[in-house]
């Protein structure tokens, strides 16, 4: 079984953020969990899905803010 990888690059273009967002949410513990290899960080592409996931918010027809999905 293959695992998909991004390296922080390839992440930051994907949520249209600067690298060093990524960097200062590894910082303080925040972010997508990640892999990190001589140096190297890496995000597997399960661990971004789930982030993203997370922190999902629908908008509620009628609703005057959105509100987040419970798992």
């Amino acid at each position: 079984m293959t695992t998909q990888h991004f390296d922080q690059r390839q992440l930051a273009r994907r949520w249209n953020v600067s690298p060093r967002t990524l960097e200062r949410w590894r910082w303080q513990k925040d972010g997508p969990s990640y892999v990190k290899i001589g140096g190297r960080v890496c995000y597997r592409l399960e661990d971004v899905e789930a982030y993203e996931s997370a922190r999902l918010h629908i908008v509620s027809p009628g609703s005057a803010s959105p509100t987040r999905e419970q798992p």
